[in-house]
Parts: C-alpha cells; structure tokens; sequence
C-alpha cells in the first residue's frame, strides 16, 4: 500500500516510494474546457474522440493516372477507352462499362465499378476519332486494387480516434482536423506557481553584490512547467524570511494547482521553508536516496490543499527532482496516463562511479554506434551545482541502489531527456 506523503516522515525513502507519493498529493485531475482547434496545441484530451465519419470519406486514388475496374488476364482488353476526366474534389457519378476508364488525379473518388489506380508514367494514348483510348505498359506488374485508398482506411466511422489523456501534439491536431472536429474538450492547465528563495540570490539583469548567485532555477523551471504542460505563475525571489515565506505561500495557494518552490528544505539554520509551509497547511519532509536531490519537501497548502513542492537548492538538482517528481504530478494534474520514467537500455562507454543505497542521475550524452547498439557517456564533472552538465545531457543514466558502480562495456538504463531541435 501507497503512505501519503504524511505518513512518511524523514526516513529515508526510495525514488519510486516517494514519487508514489508525490502522485497521491493530486486527487484528481483539473477540470476540463472545450476549445477551438487552434488552441489545442499541447493540451490534453478530457474526453475520448470517436470518429464522426470514415477518413477517407471515399475511396480515392493514391496517384496520377487512370481508373478502371481491372480484369482477368483472359478477358483483358488491349486499351480502354477514357471517357472523363475527375479532378481532386469532383466525382464522376456514372458507373463505367466494360472496357472504359476515367483520368483521375490524387485524391479524386474513384468513380463506381473502378478498383484500380494505374500511374501515369505506365501508360500510352492514342488518339481514336473523337477519344482517346489507352494501353497499359507492362500490364502484368498491375495488380487489383493497387493505388487506391480505401474508405475509412485511416479512421473508419465510429472507431476510437483519441483516448482521453492524449496531449495534443502537430499529428493528433492534423488528425482532428480529418475529421471535421473544430473543438474539443480538453483539462484546463495546471497553474504552477514558482518561486526562488535566499538572500544570496538576484534576478538576472539586477547588480550581482559579493557572494550572491543569480536565480538559474527559476529560469529553468519556467522551461520545465511549460514543456510538461504547465501555465507559470512567477512569483519571483524571497528573502529567508519565514513571515514573507508564510505570505507569499498563503497567496499562491489562493490560485495555483501546484506551488513549487526552490531551496530552505535542508537542515541550515535560515531554511525557512518548512516551517512557513507548516504555518499554511500540511507538511511532509523526506530525505530521498537520489543524487542529486536528496532533500524534498511535499505537502498541501490552504483550504484547498493545493499540492507543494520544496525543491533542492542546487540547479542540476532541481531540474532533476522536477522530472522525477514534479513532470509526472503535472501528468496526472492534466488527466494524462502517469507511467514510470521512459527508460532505454545502453552500454557504457566507461566507468562510472556510484554507491549502493540511492539511486545516481548522472548526465550523459547517448548514441547509436555502427552495431546500431545505443552506448552512453557522462557528460564530465557531475556536481549538483554543475549546470552546463545538462545543457550538454540528452539523457540522465539511471544507477540504481543495488549497483556499486558501472564498468565499462555494461548496460545501464537511460532516460532520455526532451530537447528543443
């Protein structure tokens, strides 16, 4: 059985068990919203689609050329005579004899009686008084019913044409469109409110006084709540100070779905973000056997128990706590299938140091090698605080708790990591 988050105190806790519990903080998924097809781009399907019709609605040809209803050898004429011409959106509507053909261009129906599509460059016309008859080069590599699709081939009336859960991406929208739908409903997306705290931290573009950082975190997950989904309330920087903590959590509680928040969930002494969040509503603080990321506190805020997230402090480490934590709460915010982490398998190019107990994330750049095998590097230096390491990682290697260490020419299991092209 799944505990809450609430019931699992500061044990030390496996990956899995603490995303589990990540997952229990959202009871259900967002309401849903129907919307026009234009705006549907990265939303997710409330309800299922059922096709409203065949697509295609009528058979038609794949190809230039000509279309007939195609015979037996022994009762194959030596040419046809074409008796029309059917473009692209018109038909012809009378059924041809024995021996007639029609002209037809890519995606004209095919006219009654016809059953096959014959390229153009396989055949010859000739001009016989008022008509033109023609004959087909090399008939014996024409086979019935080649060049033509079928009706209903692609979505056939009344079959499942999206789950719900489906995001909506440039296939499903071009899908909807064959369909003649114009607007569906979809889950409203999840407010994510994000906030950076420490008094050690500046906005980009400010004055950066001595021993200060600039805020990488919240710039990076501003990128990660869009890419899952996810519309960002900014909230900016707190100072640590528990009443502005306590504050500025209370107000985001008041409108977002999921608050996350970046450093004050260790142990130091000007941390303040587990006792603001104890002020506002539920706590649940664990230590998770991950590198990096290690300290993570979850819990629910207000009276509507809006699902929080105290995120580590170092910039890899967040963006690493995210996916495994965060990107799949977001899923099931948005109605979405919540899966484990896609993993891949790859052989390592060289050793990688680890420890039994926890479960490493090291950054890695994966390839497909002359074998076609997938093998796999680390990007270098693997600090928490080494952000560059993910700018250069297509994909996080996955260590688990019962490996020591990786040696070279072992498999080891992959995540790969979501780039823009």
């Amino acid at each position: 059985m799944t505990l809450s988050c609430f019931e699992l105190g500061e044990r030390m806790l496996e990956a899995e068990a603490a995303r589990e519990a990540v997952l229990a903080l959202a009871e259900e998924a967002l309401p849903a919203e129907t919307l026009p097809l234009a705006e549907l781009h990265g939303r997710v399907l409330a309800e299922a689609v059922v096709s409203p019709r065949d697509v295609p609605p009528a058979t038609n040809a794949a190809m230039d050329g000509i279309a007939l209803a195609w015979p037996e050898a022994a009762e194959r004429p030596a040419d046809w005579w074409r008796v029309a011409e059917v473009f692209a959106g018109r038909h012809h509507a009378q059924a041809l004899a024995p021996g007639e053909c029609v002209g037809i261009t890519t995606g004209a129906p095919l006219p009654p009686g016809a059953d096959t599509v014959i390229m153009r460059e396989q055949l010859r016309e000739t001009t016989a008084g008022e008509g033109v008859r023609v004959a087909v080069a090399r008939p014996e590599r024409v086979r019935r019913g080649q060049n033509v699709r079928r009706a209903g081939e692609d979505i056939a009336r009344g079959a499942l044409a999206l789950a719900a859960g489906t995001r909506l991406g440039a296939a499903e929208l071009g899908l909807l469109a064959s369909l003649g739908v114009d607007r569906v409903a979809v889950r409203r997306r999840p407010r994510v409110a994000l906030f950076s705290t420490g008094d050690e931290v500046t906005a980009p573009g400010e004055p950066l006084p001595p021993a200060a950082i600039f805020d990488a975190n919240r710039y990076s997950l501003i990128g990660l709540v869009t890419e899952h989904g996810g519309e960002v309330l900014d909230l900016g920087i707190l100072p640590d100070d528990r009443a502005a903590l306590s504050a500025a959590l209370a107000a985001a509680s008041a409108e977002a779905d999921l608050v996350i928040t970046t450093g004050g969930v260790s142990v130091g002494d000007a941390d303040f973000t587990r006792e603001a969040l104890a002020e506002q509503g539920e706590l649940g603080f664990w230590k998770i056997a991950i590198r990096p990321g290690r300290p993570l506190a979850c819990g629910r805020l207000g009276a509507r128990r809006v699902p929080f997230l105290g995120l580590p402090g170092n910039p890899v480490a967040v963006m690493v706590t995210f996916l495994q934590f965060a990107a799949p709460l977001l899923a099931r915010l948005q109605g979405r299938p919540v899966t484990a982490p896609r993993r891949l398998a790859a052989i390592a190019d060289h050793d990688m140091a680890s420890r039994t107990g926890r479960v490493d994330y090291l950054r890695g750049v994966y390839r497909c090698d002359a074998e076609g095998r997938l093998r796999v590097a680390s990007t270098g230096a693997q600090g928490s605080g080494i952000l560059s390491s993910m700018v250069m990682a297509n994909c996080l290697i996955e260590i688990t708790t019962e490996r020591e260490a990786v040696g070279q020419g072992e498999v080891v299991a992959i995540q790969p990591l979501f780039r823009l092209p």
